[in-house]
């Protein structure tokens, strides 16, 4: 058999199969990377050979450990573990459709060798998670960075979930976009709307026929309220959900058992004091339409004491519960 590649590229051939063939664990001597070489590449070269090389890719920087029955590839760009955590997140990840799930696994798993794939085998019940449907969500990112590169405005189809669980056309929407952000496990652009001179966000998933549009974006610090900027840390803490209503301060007692809970939630920048040895009083600022769910989700931890407002939509809310469940 002639050599279907020059020998020149034996040098970067072996690293390539001392990432796919080896570890701690899974060791080739030269003679086996001599074969290797010519039965997957068809480079012929002597085993003297192979050991210059791998000689060469020491010297390079790369870290292949010798012992007395072979050699490995001992470090590489991203550990297993570290892999494992990365593919862990993406199969938790909402916003990621299955589809685009199982490409960027097996993108990840490339990164290590052979013997690592077979130790992923969530990587084949993709299916059974609760992921997005939309297909544009990686095409809508790009088209958002770009858009913000040109400092140019986007039109796109907002959309929501219908009975028969897919997404239909809500409105239509010309915004100046400014950033993307991860928040409750889902990609939300923060953009301001044009027609409604308001400050929204988007959940990047439920967005469709996204185009970049002539019109130059609105300055972000001529928007009240952005003057200095977006404060990350704020929307994080201050709008559980996503909520795009004027933040206002809050004040309720909770039930010491759960102040883990609010610190996950509401960050570490609220006021908090004890009350008795059950109960602490939380200050903070927030926005009163995602308060109104989490004080519903936590109900009897929580006691809102005000604003006023918020207190009577929970009040409001237990009278209209009551009528359901004790007719």
């Amino acid at each position: 058999m002639e050599s279907l590649e020059p020998k020149k590229l034996a040098l970067l051939r072996i690293l390539q199969l001392l990432q796919k063939h080896t570890d701690e664990k899974h060791l080739l001597t030269q003679e086996q990377i001599s074969t290797l070489l010519y039965r997957e590449y068809g480079i012929e070269i002597e085993r003297k050979a192979v050991g210059r090389n791998i000689s060469l890719l020491k010297e390079a920087g790369f870290e292949i450990e010798p012992t007395n029955s072979g050699c490995y590839l001992a470090e590489r760009l991203l550990e297993n573990s570290e892999l494992k955590l990365l593919i862990d997140g993406v199969l938790c990840s909402k916003h990621i459709s299955p589809k685009h799930t199982a490409q960027l696994i097996k993108k990840l798993a490339s990164l290590s060798n052979k013997y690592f794939k077979s130790s992923i085998k969530n990587i084949y019940s993709v299916n059974d998670w609760n992921k997005a449907q939309n297909a544009e969500l990686f095409l809508n990112v790009e088209i958002v960075d770009d858009a913000i590169e040109q400092n140019k405005q986007i039109t796109f189809i907002y959309n929501k979930y219908g009975e028969d669980k897919k997404l239909h056309s809500s409105s239509k929407n010309t915004v100046s976009p400014y950033q993307m952000i991860l928040h409750n496990q889902h990609y939300y652009l923060i953009a301001y709307n044009e027609k409604w001179k308001q400050m929204r966000h988007y959940r990047m998933d439920k967005i469709t026929q996204m185009h970049i549009m002539e019109s130059v974006r609105t300055p972000l610090r001529q928007i009240e309220g952005f003057e200095n900027g977006i404060n990350y840390k704020h929307i994080s803490s201050a709008l559980p959900y996503m909520f795009t209503d004027k933040p206002q301060t809050i004040e309720f007692l909770a039930k010491k058992e759960i102040i883990d809970q609010i610190i996950d939630w509401f960050g570490y920048d609220i006021k908090i004091v004890s009350v008795d040895e059950d109960t602490f009083k939380i200050n903070f600022v927030a926005s009163i339409n995602a308060m109104e769910f989490w004080a519903m989700q936590y109900l009897n931890f929580v006691e809102i004491i005000k604003p006023a407002e918020l207190r009577d939509r929970i009040k409001n809310n237990l009278l209209s519960a009551n009528k359901k469940y004790f007719k």
